[in-house]
């Protein structure tokens, strides 16, 4: 896997933020001011929900302080463990219409308030995204070829060590805002 990037993630719904935010600032993670980040996810061609994810391609179109992100993820041993390409845009309808010339297609729409920290070289980010609720997110960049599964473990071992209430899911965000405005 030489040159490229795996992010590796862990994801929990949040009892408890308040307690969250006393245990990582007891712990050093100073949370960044919130910033609002508007996501539009696309799937490839041929990709439905309910199908795997592993191994199909993801692209995200995200804007965030007048910035526009563009994000194209494979996901390796799951959902949570991808293979990950961003660049900064300037045009995000430009790019919108690009991803749909290359065929993809918009799923969802994620909006959240998002606040950061970093600790002991892992990403921690504090989530209240619109209609799924409230989450923390852990993640490690791999550039080494280690596994997703293994790094997986060393996060979640790092989150239970919080002692607050976190209930693990193993659903990305567009499939939790997807689950939440279905009907039932």
């Amino acid at each position: 896997m030489t040159g490229e990037v795996q992010e590796v993630e862990v994801k929990y719904r949040v009892a408890d933020v308040g307690a969250l935010e006393a245990e990582l600032e007891r712990r050093g993670a100073r949370l960044s001011p919130p910033l609002r980040q508007d996501d539009q996810a696309y799937a490839q061609p041929g990709w439905e929900y309910g199908h795997s994810k592993i191994g199909a391609t993801f692209a995200r179109m995200r804007t965030q302080d007048g910035r526009h992100l563009f994000t194209v993820k494979t996901p390796l041993t799951n959902a949570m463990a991808c293979l990950e390409y961003e660049t900064e845009v300037a045009d995000r309808e430009s790019m919108h219409q690009a991803i749909m010339a290359m065929g993809f297609r918009p799923t969802v729409r994620i909006v959240k308030v998002r606040r950061t920290a970093m600790l002991d070289g892992m990403a921690i980010c504090v989530d209240e995204v619109e209609h799924a609720g409230d989450f923390v997110e852990i993640e490690r960049t791999v550039t080494d070829g280690r596994s997703g599964t293994d790094v997986q473990a060393e996060l979640d071992t790092f989150a239970r060590s919080l002692g607050v209430e976190l209930e693990r899911t193993s659903d990305t965000y567009d499939s939790l805002v997807r689950a939440a405005l279905t009907p039932a």
